[in-house]
């Protein structure tokens, strides 16, 4: 019968991937996703005829009117832009095709897969004849990918009118083996909190001149001196969070050797696992200080020409603990030590962490525990950014979870190549949506 629901609902997400939706800062048209909507509307049209939908320029607001008005409403996230899909895939991103038991196709798994399943949970109860207690709201924007201008508009709205959420549900982690490293068993990765991001232009100039007689220390060769350095990231604190030492120990008891030790005593050990952290999981060593990737680069237009003007692009994921503006500040002395200028390009609101002890993780951890039992939820502080970052002015409680199990290729066709999903994940993920809405 699972197999089966299974089968049914890869067959209305595969028709819903067949429909083009990549975002861009460029190209601000939303017609694509009007179109978009309007396929949700003739796929779920129980749902959509009983909520109240607000449209924020394409990004969508929708409340089903609960039955005690007292209660504080809970609000469910999914995305429906999805980043663009170059390279070579073994099927076109954007066919939709089901094959080797899985739908292939960009915004799988981030996140038409977690929306589908989502409003499927809803179209499924409201045919039922289910009415929830609390208000629910489903919000999934058209602009997460390119910043999240529709969540922030949409936040903003839901401040004015003096509104509080008990729960915000966005996507996030997901089911996933091993997932820093060591860890010898699937777990179900809930984020609490996420690190806040910038990007930041370092800038280094000169006289120019002719490169058949260069100076020392031009642009190039500063920004490069800079860039050594701060990849060694000692301009940032390390510090592990009571977030991160809840996640290791959940891990530990699947662990073997020094880090089982370790893991099992992270407050003795603390010392020892900032050291090795780095060394078993990039992403695991993330979650202790603010990170700073250069993506972008420019010299000069001529291969003989020393530029007077040379610069770097960083995006930075700065941690809870060292915060936006020290961060910052941090990478600013680096820089001004090799005579480079920082400039401010973006840099987003910094989110709160969730209680992992809290009502809120407690109940989405017993929604995990009726449909996947066999898996434990682990607290974690995700290094990526999600929409709900801007819901915290609403809420105390914002998680980050979808809940289909992936394993480590699936994990990096994320923004990747071949995106997937295995359609034997998709009735188990409907049946916990149902559970979170009928419980909350």
């Amino acid at each position: 019968m699972s197999e089966n629901r299974s089968m049914q609902y890869a067959e209305i997400l595969s028709k819903l991937i067949k429909i083009e939706t990549i975002s861009s800062r460029e190209n601000k048209d939303i017609t694509k996703f009007s179109g978009f909507q309007k396929a949700l509307r003739e796929t779920f049209p129980n749902f959509f005829g009983t909520v109240e939908c607000e449209d924020f320029n394409g990004n969508l607001l929708l409340k089903w009117k609960g039955t005690d008005s007292s209660l504080e409403p809970i609000m469910l996230m999914n995305h429906h832009d999805v980043v663009e899909a170059s390279g070579e895939w073994t099927h076109p991103a954007f066919s939709g095709e089901i094959a080797d038991g899985k739908v292939w196709g960009r915004g799988t798994l981030d996140t038409k897969g977690g929306l589908v399943m989502m409003l499927q949970a809803a179209e499924e109860l409201i045919r039922e004849g289910f009415t929830p207690k609390r208000d629910t709201y489903f919000v999934t924007a058209c602009t997460e990918e390119i910043g999240g201008e529709g969540a922030a508009a949409m936040s903003r709205a839901l401040e004015e009118r003096n509104m509080r959420f008990h729960l915000v549900l966005d996507e996030g982690g997901m089911i996933l083996y091993d997932p820093i490293g060591g860890a010898d068993g699937t777990f179900a990765m809930i984020g609490v909190g996420e690190k806040g991001y910038a990007d930041l232009k370092f800038i280094a100039r000169s006289n120019g001149g002719h490169a058949s007689a260069p100076g020392k220390n031009t642009p190039l060769v500063r920004l490069g001196k800079f860039m050594a350095e701060a990849e060694k990231a000692e301009c940032f604190d390390v510090f592990m969070s009571d977030t991160v030492k809840e996640m290791l120990s959940r891990f530990a008891p699947t662990m073997s050797g020094i880090m089982k030790t370790a893991c099992s005593n992270v407050n003795a050990f603390k010392p020892v696992l900032k050291k090795v952290m780095p060394m078993i999981s990039p992403a695991g060593a993330a979650m202790l200080r603010t990170t700073l990737a250069f993506t972008m680069s420019k010299g000069s237009d001529g291969s003989n020409v020393i530029p007077q003007e040379a610069w770097v692009v960083g995006n930075m994921r700065f941690s809870h603990h060292q915060g936006k503006k020290s961060s910052i500040d941090a990478i600013t002395a680096l820089a001004k030590k090799y005579d480079i200028e920082t400039e401010i390009i973006d840099a987003s609101i910094e989110s709160g962490i969730t209680d992992y002890k809290g009502e809120a993780f407690r109940f989405i951890e017993k929604a995990l525990n009726n449909v996947f039992p066999e898996y434990k939820a682990v607290p974690y502080i995700m290094n990526a950014a999600t929409d709900s970052r801007y819901f915290g002015k609403v809420c105390d409680n914002c998680l980050r979870f979808v809940p289909f199990k992936i394993d480590k290729q699936q994990l990096d066709s994320v923004h990747g190549i071949d995106e997937n999903v295995d359609v034997a994940t998709l009735a188990p993920a409907v049946d916990f949506y149902k559970y979170v809405i009928k419980e909350a």
